[in-house]
């Protein structure tokens, strides 16, 4: 096989796509409020690990995967997104 780009690889075709649980260590998680929000977009735009997903016009966050950076509640125009404590197990 050759590429296009020095800079491209075997990993750029691959079919199989690792993905591994990140949400275990954080301390907050947000809480999203429907009520509230106006189906903008920006959390979903801006959040740096993809954790955010539209369903039924809304957005829910994947919290096996989220973080708890808090991007998509710094970005929502409505403050539709609420950042928690999350509980210690």
């Amino acid at each position: 096989m050759q590429f296009k780009l020095k800079y491209e690889g075997n990993w750029v075709e691959s079919e199989r796509v690792v993905s591994l649980p990140t949400g275990l260590w954080r301390f907050q998680k947000p809480v999203m409020k429907t009520g509230k929000c106006c189906q903008c977009g920006w959390c979903y735009i801006f959040c740096p690990t993809g954790s955010v997903h539209e369903k039924d016009g809304y957005f829910v966050v994947d919290l096996e995967n989220c973080k708890g950076c808090g991007v998509c509640a710094s970005v929502c125009p409505n403050y539709a997104i609420a950042m928690v404590k999350e509980a210690v197990e």
